[in-house]
């Protein structure tokens, strides 16, 4: 159940920051900072849910579905 909870809040954290990313490109304001830095953050985010996951399934904390139809 914990590890549901992280993977949500990560998710949660990547599409605020998607859309942190959406508001500087609209408002191409030159004071704030540049959206590399929000996109950056949404691929960490991606990297970290696909490591936590690889982890969770090893240590079997998760398991897979054994019959994916």
């Amino acid at each position: 159940m914990l590890v549901k909870l992280i993977v949500g809040g990560l998710l949660l954290f990547m599409v605020y920051n998607l859309f942190r990313a959406m508001v500087i490109m609209l408002k191409n304001d030159p004071d704030q900072p540049p959206m590399s830095k929000y996109i950056g953050r949404r691929v960490l985010t991606s990297v970290i849910i696909v490591i936590l996951l690889l982890l969770a399934v090893v240590t079997g904390l998760i398991e897979p579905n054994p019959r994916p139809y």
